[in-house]
């Protein structure tokens, strides 16, 4: 009776440790499922007092992927209206002041201001408020999207690099949505010693910082199901290549809504 029982013990310790170990394995599973890419836009100055805690969170973000189901695409656009006030943004732009306006028509309040982040072209929010950036980030990785597809070529004739990009775009959810496809070159690991301006005597750290952005290739005619492109990415020899990302993402040209994205590094040969 008593080798019975030890038989019996044995064999429910056994099945017990089974279970947890199957189970631990459909954690594991779900824990490394597909990340959704959301594109994640902080509007930003080196001017500006207010935005070195939201730069802080943008670099957080990017760095420890803590939405589950998502994965935060980064593009730190500074912005140029501050440069007159005390210190000139090593990398500010107008370009980036013109999107930045351009999101605040299509979002309603005709503003521009910074700390702003835009997740996904549709929900924008003050840049420091680390809650509000993951409810947006998690709530923008549902629903279908569309799936691009970039690859990279280095450029033999110097140091740039070619990208061809195909989008399979999802049904359009919008009536007469026109989708566009749009390519960044962000570089990380850069900061400034600010002299001057509201920020002056600060060591001012940044996420991924872009260096360029623009539209390529033909918009897609309403009701496409897939959208390709192609495009020259041009390089300077400044920007560390082992610190560059080039970014591509599908966006609804009146919505702005990003449909898709992906980021991948530079080729090293």
């Amino acid at each position: 009776m008593r080798l019975v029982t030890i038989l019996a013990v044995f064999l429910g310790l056994t099945l017990i440790i089974g279970r947890i170990a199957t189970h631990h394995e459909v954690d594991t599973v779900n824990t490394n499922a597909k990340r959704v890419p959301v594109i994640v836009e902080l509007f930003t100055s080196e001017g500006c007092s207010s935005c070195p805690p939201a730069d802080a969170l943008l670099a957080k973000l990017d760095a420890e992927q803590p939405v589950g189901g998502a994965e935060v695409i980064a593009l730190e656009e500074h912005v140029d209206y501050w440069n007159h006030l005390g210190w000139n943004d090593p990398f500010s732009s107008p370009e980036w002041t013109d999107r930045q306006q351009g999101y605040s028509e299509t979002l309603g309040h005709g503003n521009v201001y910074t700390p702003q982040m835009v997740v996904n072209g549709v929900k924008e929010f003050v840049g420091s408020r680390e809650r509000q950036a993951r409810e947006a980030i998690a709530e923008s990785a549902q629903g279908p999207k569309a799936e691009i597809t970039v690859h990279l070529s280095r450029d033999d004739a110097g140091g740039d690099a070619n990208a061809e990009v195909t989008a399979a775009l999802p049904p359009p959810s919008v009536q007469g949505e026109q989708v566009e496809l749009w390519i960044a070159v962000t570089e990380t690991g850069l900061h400034s010693d600010v002299k001057s301006g509201e920020n002056s005597g600060e060591d001012l750290h940044h996420a991924a910082v872009v260096r360029s952005l623009r539209k390529f290739g033909p918009a897609a005619k309403i009701g496409a199901t897939e959208l390709r492109g192609e495009s020259r990415v041009k390089l300077d020899g400044n920007w560390k290549r082992e610190n560059i990302r080039v970014v591509v993402f599908a966006q609804d040209r009146k919505s702005r809504r990003i449909l898709g994205a992906t980021a991948v590094k530079l080729p090293v040969n």
